[in-house]
């Protein structure tokens, strides 16, 4: 906690008092009330709700890479496997009743004709474990659909309003955004994914292993947390909570 607990000096902000939103550190993990609904942020990127057993990913963006060598842009083609790998060792941790991701599962709609066959048999293994929903992102649609499981433009689950770009509304989980937070201390800064929330609502961190992230402190965060934003901090092994006052902008 010294390096998330130590501020640094910078211009002020707006909202840059706002305090820390109601949060519980459980082990490696953070737990926060959204709508009387504990979730649960894991330090993996995923989002855990108890009350329904539920497993919640978001913005997988499966087969990027294959996406951008289509384009004559290289990219290593390990993506997709790296981030199902991670998903079906969340599944087995947790053994979870629904597994949920929420949107831009894919990079584009092609994404499921690209796919590898082995990550192909891997992920339709996991859809047959569990009841699978995708939710449906800007990137991919439906597309999805084709490999099983349902689509849902938006989720349902008890008071908890589960869609993929974020409204500011409560008890909303969405994704579309890929927060990342800056913090300092120590004389240095650290850059991580992170899960945006402010109690009323939640943005989470994207999960996939070549996505990048937008700052929390960005303009784009601005309508959905008016009143500043506390920031799930994704560690090496943990999660850590920081306060809007300790935030940091990139430039």
């Amino acid at each position: 906690m010294a390096l998330l607990a130590r501020p640094a000096p910078r211009p002020p902000r707006p909202h840059a008092t706002a305090p820390l939103a109601p949060v519980a550190i459980v082990e490696k993990c953070v737990e926060v009330r959204i709508a009387g609904t504990i979730v649960c942020a894991l330090p993996d990127g995923a989002l855990w709700i108890e009350a329904s057993r539920a497993l919640v990913v978001s913005d997988l963006h499966f087969d990027k890479g294959s996406s951008f060598a289509a384009r004559g842009q290289m990219l290593p083609p390990y993506d997709t496997h790296a981030t199902l790998t991670r998903v079906a060792r969340l599944i087995a941790e947790h053994q979870p009743d629904i597994v949920v991701s929420l949107g831009d599962s894919f990079h584009d709609g092609g994404g499921p004709a690209r796919m590898d066959d082995g990550d192909r048999a891997l992920l339709q293994e996991l859809i047959g474990r569990t009841d699978w929903v995708w939710v449906e992102g800007n990137h991919d649609g439906r597309a999805p659909e084709t490999l099983g499981g349902a689509v849902r433009d938006v989720l349902h689950i008890g008071p908890l309003v589960l869609r993929h770009e974020p409204t500011g509304a409560t008890g909303e989980i969405a994704g579309h955004l890929h927060p990342c937070a800056k913090v300092a201390g120590r004389g240095r800064s650290v850059r991580r994914r992170c899960f945006a929330t402010d109690g009323q609502r939640l943005v989470m961190p994207a999960f996939g292993a070549f996505t990048g992230g937008l700052n929390v402190c960005d303009e784009a965060f601005a309508p959905i947390f008016p009143d500043g934003v506390t920031a799930l901090v994704l560690g090496k092994n943990r999660v850590l909570p920081a306060p809007f006052s300790r935030l940091m902008p990139d430039v």
